[in-house]
């Protein structure tokens, strides 16, 4: 066997370029000023990136508070598109000359039927419970307390509607309820 200028105290030579100029730059000291001056330029560059990011930063929040703000005006230009057809029903129901009390109640049941629809289209609901159903406080509010031969806590008697809009309560349904007995 027989050994090619191996010399057992020499490191292994490294070809790689980075590792060559790492090496170089480490076999060659930097003065002081170049070193300031690097350290200066690398200052540079991370205030122009932290500047660049904080600027964006900016321009995310901003366009998110236009976008809440434009969710907020279409969501109730699309309700009101809706509501717009109940009106002009109604100005032409005030504008007939018509005596006919059953003509009458046929053109607002069907303007009911148009506002229900446009309540519908905009994922607003009634709350309306039967005689008897329980008390829920949280879709009721319980005007009286009445004696009664149900259950105690059920409801009497409907005296408004409530309504919610898309599964929050808007306003709830006035009811009397049963006393306890």
């Amino acid at each position: 066997m027989t050994q090619e200028n191996q010399n057992p105290n020499s490191e292994p030579e490294n070809t790689t370029p980075d590792a060559a100029e790492a090496a170089a730059e480490a076999a060659v000291p930097l003065t002081p000023e170049q070193e300031i001056a690097e350290l200066n330029q690398k200052l540079t560059d991370m205030q122009d990136n932290f500047l660049r990011a904080k600027a964006e930063g900016e321009n995310i929040r901003r366009r998110a508070v236009e976008d809440i703000a434009k969710a907020h005006k279409f969501a109730i230009e699309s309700f009101a598109e809706h509501l717009v057809p109940v009106t002009d029903s109604l100005y032409a129901a005030l504008s007939t000359d018509a005596g006919d009390a059953k003509a009458f109640k046929e053109g607002l049941e069907i303007t009911l039927k148009q506002l229900l629809s446009a309540f519908e289209k905009g994922r607003m609901t009634e709350i309306n419970p039967a005689v008897g159903d329980k008390f829920d406080p949280h879709h009721h509010q319980a005007i009286a307390s009445v004696p009664s031969e149900q259950d105690p806590n059920t409801v009497v008697s409907v005296l408004q509607r409530g309504y919610t809009v898309a599964d929050r309560v808007l306003r709830p349904a006035l009811v009397t309820v049963s006393a306890p007995k």
